[in-house]
């Protein structure tokens, strides 16, 4: 362990006992305190003044929705619309490498950046809101493929369970976690935090959105899909397991599983590129160059 991880891992320990010990005296505290460090992402943002070079040349449009907003990036092309949805700690331009193999088809891009992330406001990330900031995205634009990495594959799979007749009819998801509990479990035994500090985070949940944490889980969201679906996760992915992948891909019948090696989480590959412009593309005329 080196000494910039050795650090991290004495601090997340000791705010877990912090935590731990918060949960006796003052629970919602506890509670406040652990639900933010689970949401609220440290890097990310990005600033108009020195946006990436990707982001530079595209249109953008900035969305208000309730007391929020977002920021949408555009790449234009033709009539086919992609739809592009980052993940944890992120923003629109980590789709830098996977641009130049969508561009080869022709079709208007669009990168779309999450709540607390990217041009987009608030400090709190959750997938229910990413979910319908992209629907008013894909209300707007009118997509046909949606394409999600991590947790925000996550997100893409939740929305399409909670608004399945949009216009997508193609989704890939890379990299992304199945079920909420897996990460809430991680979380908690990252920080070891005792069994009531998961039962009050539990109850945080079911108080502001509405739904169990077990309820919350791409398996179960994917089996009620009939748009056609490419998964694909990376045996060495160290940040979201490779079994949620299989998960989502289990019970959704009509998609197709990719398993890749040594990629890690991040999923950037040629070859796993093209197998996705295949997936998409293969049996349109869109491809006639």
């Amino acid at each position: 362990m080196g000494l910039k991880k050795g650090i991290r891992f004495i601090t997340l320990k000791s705010v877990g006992q912090y935590i731990n010990f918060l949960s006796y005296v003052r629970p919602q505290k506890a509670v406040e305190l652990s639900y933010a460090l689970f949401s609220q992402p440290r890097i990310g943002r990005l600033y108009k003044e020195s946006l990436p070079e990707i982001l530079k040349n595209t249109e953008t449009e900035t969305f208000h929705h309730n007391e929020h907003y977002f920021q949408t990036y555009t790449w234009k092309g033709n009539e086919t619309k992609i739809l592009l949805v980052h993940g944890w700690e992120s923003n629109a331009s980590r789709w830098q490498k996977t641009l130049p193999h969508l561009q080869k088809s022709g079709s208007t891009i669009i990168a779309i950046d999450a709540p607390a992330h990217g041009q987009s406001s608030g400090k709190e990330f959750n997938v229910p809101l990413y979910a319908e900031f992209i629907n008013k995205a894909v209300e707007k634009y009118q997509p046909t493929i949606i394409i999600g990495h991590s947790i925000g594959g996550a997100a893409c799979v939740y929305h399409q369970y909670l608004f399945p007749n949009t216009s997508i009819n193609k989704m890939v998801i890379l990299g992304a976690p199945s079920d909420l509990k897996t990460l809430i479990d991680n979380y908690v035994s990252m920080l070891s935090l005792n069994t009531k500090m998961f039962s009050l985070l539990e109850n945080r949940f079911l108080s502001h959105f509405n739904f169990r944490i077990e309820d919350f889980s791409g398996q179960k969201f994917a089996s009620k899909f009939n748009v056609s679906g490419f998964i694909a996760h990376d045996t060495s992915d160290d940040v979201v397991a490779f079994e949620e992948g299989k998960k989502i891909a289990s019970s959704w019948k009509n998609s197709q599983f990719i398993e890749t090696k040594g990629l890690g989480h991040g999923m950037h590959d040629d070859e796993l590129y093209e197998k996705v412009i295949d997936f998409l593309f293969k049996d349109s005329e869109l491809l006639s160059s």
